[in-house]
């Protein structure tokens, strides 16, 4: 076992990696690249089959589709969809991060992309950070009314989906700034809307982007209502005893550990996923 692997299962109190993919990291939270802190330059030849680049270089799925770093997202996506197609669908995951910046967002993104992209999944992606949302700013939408308008004025989420042109991929937006999410997704109302979103898409994957969950108290929240969550970690970022922290906070319901801008003892940079059974 790697000494990645052994610290890892340590802090999470698991047992160790079953699966470990990796590839050089750019330096970008959660985004891959060559392996010396720089991003890998634009690769016009692969922009997105829909014609569609994005300003934000970190959406390596959609501008770069056919660079190892969009690769390295795909093994992503296979090695989630092999953990939540069993006995059930399992299909509400959220993605978070023990602290600030270390890549929740820029994950939630790419792995939504390249789960949409294919002809088998259609994908929700909801901004549940009200207090820094990004997801629409990464995607080039315009804000508007979402998931704060939803759970504030009851509006129905389906009128409120905003379709991209990313394969099968709809995002709902964090919606109206709220002075105390905390007491939105402390709700009853916030339960029975998630569990809602659940049944009635039923057949697709819903990617939740969240805060990071030790310095707010919502995403604990919605970690006692989403199957499955996705700890991204950046190393040198979270010390073990707050990546141990965030698995306790999030029920145990960790599914895997997206591990962020590893230096592997070369000096290379790593990104790698590591899924835990147990």
């Amino acid at each position: 076992m790697s000494r990645i692997e052994e610290a890892l299962a340590k802090a999470a109190g698991m047992k160790p990696a079953t699966q470990v993919l990796r590839t050089a990291s750019s330096g970008y939270p959660g985004v891959p690249g060559n392996g010396n802190g720089q991003a890998r330059p634009p690769m016009p030849e692969a922009v997105h089959a829909s014609g569609l680049r994005l300003p934000e270089e970190t959406m390596v799925v959609i501008n770069e589709p056919l660079s190892p770093m969009a690769e390295e997202f795909r093994k992503l996506k296979e090695a989630l969809v092999k953990m939540t197609k069993r006995e059930r669908f399992d299909n509400l995951i959220a993605v978070t991060s023990a602290t600030a910046s270390e890549g929740k967002s820029v994950t939630s993104i790419n792995l939504a992309a390249s789960l949409a992209g294919e002809y088998d999944h259609t994908v929700l992606l909801i901004d549940a950070d009200l207090r820094r949302p990004s997801v629409h700013k990464y995607l080039g939408l315009k804000s508007g009314k979402g998931l704060s308008d939803c759970l504030r004025e009851g509006l129905d989420v389906g009128e409120l989906l905003v379709k991209t042109q990313i394969g099968k991929l709809s995002v709902l937006p964090a919606g109206t700034p709220v002075a105390n999410p905390v007491e939105l997704f402390s709700s009853d109302t916030m339960r029975r809307l998630f569990l809602e979103m659940k049944s009635r898409y039923n057949d697709r994957y819903i990617i939740i982007d969240t805060p990071p969950v030790l310095p707010f108290a919502e995403t604990r929240s919605i970690a006692g209502i989403a199957d499955w969550t996705l700890l991204v970690v950046r190393e040198g970022q979270p010390s073990l005893a707050q990546i141990q922290e965030a698995v306790e906070a999030l029920d145990n319901k960790v599914l895997g550990v997206v591990y962020n801008a590893a230096q592997s003892h070369a000096g290379s940079s790593y990104y790698y996923y590591s899924s835990y059974s147990g």
